[in-house]
């Protein structure tokens, strides 16, 4: 049972690395078999078919890098405002996995994905809204303790500041340089500093 868990987790990191830097519909099973090694049966002794398979990678790879990068910190932060910016800056400029030219994973299949299969929508917004929701939490609990000006909208700001990272990512494939990364960081300080209560 140990190997077969395995080769399904293999699989899955194997195709999540391939549907980041190709895309979702430009990366065929055959790719994914020949890229992990194993027999198309073990393939499909695992996943029906490639959207199951691709739903699992969301649902069994994004989700828990998800809740680790964002969810977690947001929940566990005593100081929203910084918190929110740093885990910005480590996202666009630290982390050694996400790189620029392929943008952001979940931002890249919510792009791709939701219009052509309805379930592909609600695992990603199933991402989403924990973060927003973990955003808002952490910013909540700054207007609580004071830190934060009690008109800041908590929803608001995090549809704004989680906007803006999908955008610049978008901007980053782009222009193909971290100049823009950093001219939004900058920008983001301006803006969370804004928030703080005098």
């Amino acid at each position: 049972m140990k190997k077969a868990l395995s080769t399904r987790l293999s699989i899955l990191q194997k195709s999540f690395e391939l549907i980041y830097t190709q895309g979702y519909q430009a990366t065929s099973i055959d790719t994914i078999i020949a890229t992990t090694n194993v027999t198309k049966g073990a393939f499909f002794y695992h996943f029906k078919n490639k959207d199951e398979m691709g739903l699992a990678v969301i649902n069994e790879i994004m989700y828990p890098l998800m809740q680790e990068d964002f969810v977690k910190p947001l929940l566990n932060s005593k100081d929203a405002v910084s918190d929110i910016y740093k885990m910005m800056q480590y996202l666009l400029l630290e982390n050694s996995f996400l790189l620029r030219k392929y943008g952001c994973p979940a931002g890249n299949l919510t792009q791709e994905m939701p219009q052509i299969n309805q379930q592909f929508g609600e695992a990603l917004f199933k991402l989403s809204a924990e973060v927003k929701e973990a955003m808002q939490i952490a910013l909540k609990k700054g207007k609580d303790s004071g830190a934060i000006k009690p008109e800041v909208n908590e929803e608001q700001v995090t549809l704004f500041v989680l906007s803006g990272y999908w955008g610049i990512r978008n901007l980053g494939k782009l222009f193909d340089n971290n100049d823009c990364y950093v001219a939004y960081l900058e920008e983001l300080k301006c803006y969370l500093k804004s928030l703080e209560k005098n």
